[in-house]
């Protein structure tokens, strides 16, 4: 875009003058559909656009300055480091002053600058985003969620009315699209799913919010959204605009980044950072609403990015990019409305034999769900899942109840359109008979995938374990290896044998 487009107070502030301090040259410029944001070396300024599109409203100065505040209030205490302040804008004649005495004519927030190449997006596309950072993602999203305020002002975000409200309020915003960057049908396909799923989940919403899982969240939790700075996982600019796009189920949070992943064309990835987070929060039951919400937020991206089709400051090849990117979205939305087949894996094998190793590569391979009954048990009991397990964690009662969770949950899943991985010994015939007959009830196809290897190697793997959740010793495995009971002739069909002694 040329530079002489731009407003003049933009203009000037990418002259380094304009600065009370040194600047790197020349200063760089980033505009989204609602913000210009300059970086000037140390320090990026952001400048919210004049703009009203109903579920946003910067139309007037105050109001630019009341969200400048709430966006340095919301974003503080997950990013300390970058956000500092927001400073105000005057101006004598035609020139324009950061701060100064007289009544500010603009208003920007201060944060301090790290490089783009820290941002995740941008780790992304350089080939430098591996599962070991979306296992730190999982686990900072928890850690954050945990932490999230609720109340009763905030939980009645999670009623139904005011869900529909907002999401039919995007539908609104995108029947001009239609020929353009979108389809008839996939604008039909994808609003009868979200008109679907409010007329048959309404106990689930409402579950959702009485067990307190509406808070105040990020609310536009994507890769460009989040950094590895200082070696510290670091989540910012989330939504200061809108409550409702900010109090929200956490799942609301967890799809969006789960869908950037996809949309980017890397489900393996998103899907290291879903089953993390699920493990560490145990709520794999808010999977029953994930798919709404993916589908949710990959339709926002394509609004929001068809919004620059229409603004005058954007240039030709912007425009062009961003045609294709929101039809992208657009696509990506539908599939999300088509439940595809799933199935049931079991895990069966003694402790250190990899079965958690083989059901995690199963998983990015599969997009499955992977269920520890290390984890389950630990969720169950209400320990924390680094705490080590006292023996009560194991009497055949405990067991009994971790079994039938797992399997509850892996039924339930399944029945909504996930292939789920049960990780555990099954090395009795009691536990393994509920499994068949239950998906066979519910005519989910199951495996049964045995792990083994020579006894001293499943040793020195569990002599070698450390910071894993599960408690197993080396100790343990004569009187597992004695307890465990053979495949039955009718198990025999499900079972396909992994030696495991080179993995």
């Amino acid at each position: 875009m040329s530079e002489t487009n731009l407003p003049p107070l933009i203009q000037q502030m990418m002259e380094p003058e304009f600065y009370p301090h040194s600047v790197t040259k020349p200063i760089q410029f980033i505009q989204t559909h609602i913000s210009y944001v300059l970086l000037t070396g140390d320090f990026a300024y952001k400048l919210k656009k004049p703009v009203n599109f109903g579920f946003l409203d910067f139309s007037t100065l105050a109001l630019r300055q009341h969200f400048c505040h709430e966006e340095i209030r919301l974003n503080q205490p997950n990013a300390p480091e970058i956000y500092l302040e927001v400073l105000g804008i005057t101006q004598e004649g035609h020139r324009f002053l950061l701060g100064g005495s007289s009544e500010p004519v603009e208003y920007t927030v201060k944060m301090r600058q790290f490089t783009q190449s820290s941002l995740l997006s941008t780790m992304f596309e350089e080939g430098r985003l591996t599962e070991r950072e979306m296992e730190r993602l999982g686990k900072v999203v928890a850690n954050f969620h945990r932490q999230c305020q609720t109340s009763d002002y905030i939980k009645n975000f999670g009623e139904v009315d005011k869900i529909r409200e907002f999401v039919n309020d995007n539908y609104q915003h995108t029947i001009k699209y239609i020929g353009r960057v979108q389809t008839q049908e996939q604008y039909e396909e994808t609003r009868a799913f979200s008109d679907r799923t409010f007329a048959e989940e309404a106990e689930l919403f409402a579950q959702r919010r009485d067990l307190g899982y509406i808070r105040e969240c990020h609310g536009d939790l994507h890769l460009r959204n989040i950094c590895l700075w200082h070696d510290k996982i670091q989540l910012f600019d989330c939504i200061e605009f809108n409550e409702p796009f900010r109090f929200v189920d956490v799942m609301y949070d967890v799809a969006f980044t789960v869908m950037d992943l996809e949309a980017r064309g890397r489900k393996d990835l998103g899907n290291v950072f879903l089953n993390t987070y699920l493990e560490e929060t145990g709520d794999w039951d808010g999977l029953q609403i994930l798919r709404f919400y993916l589908c949710r937020q990959a339709y926002v991206r394509a609004k929001v990015t068809s919004f620059l089709l229409d603004d005058p400051s954007v240039g030709v090849a912007e425009k062009e990019i961003a045609k294709t990117t929101a039809a992208n979205y657009y696509k990506l939305a539908q599939t999300y409305t088509k439940i595809e087949p799933a199935k049931i894996i079991l895990m069966s094998g003694l402790s250190g034999a990899g079965k958690s190793t083989v059901a995690r590569k199963l998983a990015r391979q599969l997009g499955a769900i992977h269920l520890r009954s290390d984890a389950v048990r630990k969720h169950l009991a209400g320990i924390p899942l680094e705490a080590k397990g006292e023996d009560t964690l194991y009497t055949a009662e405990m067991t009994q109840k971790t079994y039938n969770r797992l399997l509850e949950l892996g039924i339930l899943l399944a029945n909504r359109g996930f292939t789920v991985i049960l990780d555990a010994k099954y090395d009795k015939q009691a536990l393994r008979k509920p499994a068949i007959a239950q998906t066979q009830k519910h005519q989910i196809p199951l495996e049964i995938l045995y792990c083994t290897a020579p006894i001293e190697v499943l040793r020195d793997r569990l002599l070698s374990r450390i910071g894993d959740v599960s408690d197993a010793t080396a100790d343990l495995l004569p009187s597992q290896a004695a307890a465990a009971e053979p495949f039955t002739e009718e198990e025999q069909s499900f079972v396909t044998i992994l030696d495991t002694t080179q993995n």
